[in-house]
């Protein structure tokens, strides 16, 4: 990620929110789109890898509870293939 990816401002981060569904209960995760775009060029193949990876920079951005973890792995893994 460059310095151009990274929001200037609360206003230009709120516009990169995405929703996601995380077992039922949608939440907006932000910079979404450029997480899975970096994680894609790491070329990364295995699902673990991927999925913490994905949650690793998510975190960077966003509030993740501990005890919700596994949850945003499976929601971002799935947003992950659905965005190819």
């Amino acid at each position: 990620m460059t310095n151009k990816d990274i929001p200037c401002c609360a206003a230009d981060a709120m516009r990169r929110v995405k929703q996601i569904d995380v077992e039922g209960t949608v939440v907006g995760i932000t910079m979404l789109e450029e997480i899975i775009a970096e994680v894609r060029q790491t070329d990364l193949r295995s699902k673990t890898e991927i999925t913490r990876t994905l949650l690793k920079k998510v975190r960077i951005y966003n509030y993740i509870p501990d005890a919700a973890e596994t949850k945003y792995k499976i929601a971002l893994f799935k947003e992950y293939g659905n965005r190819k």
